[in-house]
C-alpha cells in the first residue's frame, strides 16, 4: 500500500465517536428498510459527463439576507504542493493534510453535491448512488455528473474491505453513522481505516433525528460546505455560492407570507411504491434535508399531532390517520427518480381513486407533490427550493429565485469574485 499523504488530527477515539451507542441493524443504509426505500418501479436516471462545461457569469448585486454562512470562510488559501494545513470539523476534531486530497469517498449526495459545486471530481463511492439524484442538475445549464462508475458502500451491510479497495485519500463520512447504523462495526475498524487508508472528515448533516447526533456540534448546509471548501482548498468558490444563496434568500422574503396563518400546512412522508397504503412520517427538523421547507416557512401539520418522527421510532401512518390530520399539502419522499408527470400518473392517480385518500383536502385540491430528496448540497438546494416554492406558493412565484446561469461559471472557477 502506498504511503498516505494525509495525517489525522489529535482527536482521541472517544471524541471522534462521541455519543456512540450499540450498532443498528441496517437502518438508513438498507434499501429495503420501510420508509427509506427509493421506488424501484420508475425509469432509471440519466447522467452524462463528469462536471461542467458551459455558462457565463451574469451580473448581479450581492445581498446579505442571513445566509447560513460557514465558519471556515476566507479567500483561497493558496496552499503550495507539499505544504500542510488543518481543518477542524465535529466530531473528529482537527484533521491535518500535507496535500489536497485527490480522491474521496462521501457519505451521501449532500457531500457529493458540495464537491460538484467546488469543481472537483465526484466521489468514488457513496452509500447508495441511486439516492444521489443527479438528474436535478438538468435544471442548471453547464452542469452534469456521471455517476455510472460510482460504487455503493452499502450492499446488505457495509464492508470494511470496500474502503481498502476504494483507497480514498479522505472519507467524508461521520464514523458515528457507521457505528450506530450497521452491525459488525467497531471503533477499532474506524481507527484502522483512518491509519491505513485515509482520515475521516464528515458530519451527519442531513438529519438531527438520531440520538447519537445530539452530543456534538451540528452544521447547517453552508457551514458544512465551508468546511469541505477548506478541505479541498476551494474557498473562493464557496464564497461565491454564499453570495448566490444570500440573493435567493432575499428573493424568498417576497414569496413567503409574513403571517404564519397564511402559509400552508404540509405533511412530509416517505411513500414506498406507486400505490402506498402506509407512510413514514418526517417531521420538519433542523437537518439539511428540510432546508427548503424551513426557508419557505411552511407549517408542519404532523408537528401539531402526537405522530412521532420516523427517525426516532420507525413509526408509520395510514390514510385514516392522514384524514384526521388533513394537511393542505402532501409531500412524498421516495419518488425523486420519477418525473412530475410519472409521479402524477402513478401515486397521485392511485390516491384520486382510493376510497379514503380521495377525501383528503390535498388530494381534492391537487396539492400532492414529490417531497424532495433526503440529501441535498448547495446546487441541489437551489433547484429544490425553486421547485418547493412553486409547489406551496404558486401564486407568489413569478420567476427564478436564483440565477442558474451563474452556477457553472462558479464551478469552473470563472465566477464573479
Amino acid at each position: 500500500m502506498h504511503r498516505r499523504r494525509f495525517l489525522t488530527g489529535a482527536a482521541t477515539a472517544s471524541a471522534l465517536l462521541a455519543g456512540c451507542t450499540s450498532s443498528g441493524s441496517g437502518g438508513d443504509g438498507n434499501a429495503s428498510v420501510a420508509g427509506e426505500n427509493e421506488s424501484t418501479s420508475v425509469a432509471s436516471e440519466t447522467s452524462t459527463a463528469p462536471v461542467t462545461t458551459t455558462g457565463s457569469a451574469a451580473s448581479g448585486t450581492a445581498t446579505d439576507a442571513g445566509a447560513e454562512n460557514g465558519t471556515e470562510t476566507g479567500t483561497q488559501s493558496g496552499t503550495e504542493a507539499g505544504s500542510s494545513y488543518s481543518v477542524s470539523i465535529a466530531p473528529m476534531g482537527e484533521v491535518t493534510f500535507d496535500g489536497v486530497p485527490e480522491t474521496w469517498v462521501a457519505n451521501n449526495g449532500s457531500w457529493a453535491d458540495m464537491g460538484v459545486a467546488l469543481g472537483i471530481e465526484p466521489p468514488k463511492a457513496v452509500w447508495l448512488p441511486e439516492r444521489y439524484h443527479t438528474q436535478h442538475y438538468d435544471e442548471v445549464p453547464g452542469i452534469s455528473v456521471d455517476k455510472s462508475g460510482m460504487q455503493a458502500l452499502y450492499s446488505d451491510g457495509v464492508s470494511k474491505e470496500v474502503f481498502y479497495e476504494l483507497d480514498g485519500d479522505v472519507h467524508v463520512i461521520d464514523p458515528n453513522f457507521l457505528l450506530n447504523r450497521y452491525k459488525g462495526w467497531e471503533q477499532a475498524d474506524v481507527d484502522e481505516l483512518r491509519t491505513n487508508v485515509g482520515p475521516f472528515f464528515g458530519n451527519s448533516i442531513f438529519s438531527r433525528g438520531y440520538p447519537w447526533h445530539e452530543d456534538y456540534q451540528y452544521y447547517t448546509l453552508y457551514e458544512a460546505f465551508g468546511k469541505l471548501a477548506k478541505l479541498f482548498q476551494r474557498e473562493d468558490r464557496y464564497e461565491q455560492f454564499v453570495t448566490l444563496h444570500d440573493e435567493m434568500q432575499s428573493n424568498l422574503s417576497d414569496v413567503v407570507p409574513s403571517k404564519e396563518r397564511e402559509r400552508p400546512s404540509v405533511a412530509i412522508l416517505w411513500a414506498s411504491g406507486n400505490e402506498p397504503e402506509t407512510f413514514s412520517p418526517y417531521l420538519i427538523g433542523e437537518g439539511t434535508s428540510f432546508k427548503q421547507w424551513r426557508d419557505l416557512g411552511v407549517r408542519d401539520a404532523l408537528a401539531e399531532t402526537d405522530v412521532e418522527n420516523f427517525h426516532a421510532t420507525r413509526s408509520e401512518v395510514d390514510f385514516e390517520t392522514l384524514l384526521e390530520i388533513d394537511p393542505e399539502v402532501l409531500l412524498f419522499r421516495g419518488h425523486e427518480s420519477q418525473t412530475a408527470e410519472e409521479f402524477r400518473s402513478t401515486v397521485v392517480q392511485f390516491m384520486n381513486e382510493h376510497s379514503t385518500a380521495s377525501a383528503l383536502t390535498a388530494v381534492e385540491n391537487d396539492d400532492v407533490y414529490r417531497g424532495g430528496p433526503l440529501y441535498q448540497g448547495p446546487i441541489t438546494n437551489f433547484v429544490m427550493t425553486q421547485r418547493a416554492a412553486e409547489q406551496v406558493y404558486p401564486d407568489r412565484v413569478s420567476g427564478q429565485l436564483y440565477d442558474p446561469e451563474r452556477i457553472a461559471p462558479i464551478v469552473n472557477g470563472n465566477g464573479e469574485s
